[in-house]
């Protein structure tokens, strides 16, 4: 990639790989099209951005080396098939990935994971800590345990979220079109490219079509779903055709895609997102963690002098001034009996008091919002 070009700027990418772009019509990976991918991915890397897969391909692997041919399967089937093709997908970007001096860490999720609060902090702390540690994270869906009630039913949406939890400001679905039209071009050749959307409006959703290849699920509307997810995150969304040599490199220099425009930063969406929650409880805090806090530092147990309510980790909490005036949000990195009792302690006490080792914030910066002086007077004018 001889530059960024149209991803100049951006910081953390997610990129998504659908069924058919990654296996064949036998069912053997494409390995030939995954090194060039990957390739693309290790320039992104040496040009300061970080990189995250959102890889399908198990299920499709797996119903090849079973001989289960193309039909529909039960889900037991489809969870055995996801066993066997879970390995040989792991080990195809374990491969690719070590052929440009990459490690690859394989992280498995299912729709449980990204909703229940405290599985989703779990989640975006490991891939915070796997992309500081220089690995680039492929995650796929559990399909060998998650049941119809908790599956995505398609990897669009799970990388709309994947790219949320880790704070992306873009996501690239890798697809079988080359973007949005205005009706399904498969079957409407006055069809127009849409090459931009700035925000998701019913008409927007009523242009998204169901067309999809025999192995992949997903079809535009799922996309469009995905990008209503990514974008109101302060995640923007690109779509394009992703059967080409090197996809991310025709992606940066322009190549016909659809780009979702996100209204704000990932941060800024977050801390928004953190900021209208209802708090459980409160933790309040002295003056010298009220100016660390104002300077964009973690709240650690050693300033915190009083702690209420019942709250789990993950859960929302008020954090109070000395004088008990609220001046931010946070998400309780303890459960709020685990709070209580490291109250004024060292970060390093924390595993003597706990009797296992902890984190040392109480609330981390990421999960952290501060008002400012007009934001403190017009919620104080509020309560």
């Amino acid at each position: 990639m001889s530059g960024l070009g149209r991803l100049a700027g951006r910081r953390r990418i997610v990129v998504k790989i659908g069924s058919a772009l990654l296996v064949d019509a036998e069912g053997r990976a494409r390995e030939d099209w995954l090194a060039g991918l990957v390739a693309d991915m290790a320039a992104l890397r040496a040009g300061g951005v970080q990189l995250l897969a959102v890889s399908s391909g198990a299920i499709a692997l797996g119903r090849g080396v079973l001989g289960l041919g193309q039909g529909a399967l039960t889900l037991e089937r489809a969870q055995a098939a996801a066993a066997v093709g879970q390995q040989r997908l792991s080990a195809a970007w374990t491969a690719a990935l070590g052929a440009q001096g990459l490690t690859a860490a394989q992280v498995l999720l299912t729709l449980e994971d990204t909703q229940n609060r405290r599985r989703y902090l779990n989640g975006r702390a490991t891939l915070k800590a796997l992309i500081e540690l220089g690995a680039v994270p492929v995650v796929n869906e559990n399909d060998t345990v998650a049941t119809d009630e908790i599956r995505y039913g398609d990897n669009d949406r799970l990388a709309a979220r994947v790219a949320l939890m880790a704070g992306a400001d873009l996501l690239v679905l890798l697809s079988d079109v080359d973007g949005l039209y205005t009706a399904n071009p498969r079957h409407d050749p006055a069809a127009r490219h849409i090459p931009e959307v700035a925000a998701i409006t019913p008409e927007i959703e009523a242009m998204a079509g169901d067309a999809g290849s025999g192995l992949a699920r997903g079809g535009m509307r799922t996309k469009v779903l995905a990008a209503k997810t990514a974008t109101a995150g302060g995640c923007a969304m690109a779509v394009m055709l992703g059967d080409q040599p090197r996809p991310l490199t025709a992606l940066a220099e322009g190549c016909r895609a659809t780009w979702f425009r996100a209204a704000e930063s990932p941060a800024a969406a977050r801390k928004q997102w953190i900021a209208g929650m209802k708090p459980l409880g409160t933790v309040t805090v002295d003056a010298g963690a009220v100016a660390a806090l104002e300077r964009g530092r973690s709240l650690l147990p050693a300033g915190v002098t009083a702690v209420t309510g019942r709250f789990e980790r993950g859960d929302p909490v008020a954090v109070l001034a000395p004088e008990g005036t609220a001046i931010g949000a946070g998400l309780a990195g303890y459960r709020a009996e685990e709070a209580r009792a490291i109250a004024g302690a060292q970060s390093a006490r924390i595993e003597e008091i706990l009797g296992y080792p902890g984190r040392a914030a109480l609330v981390h910066r990421d999960d952290l919002v501060i008002w400012d002086g007009a934001e403190r007077g017009r919620r104080a004018a509020a309560d």
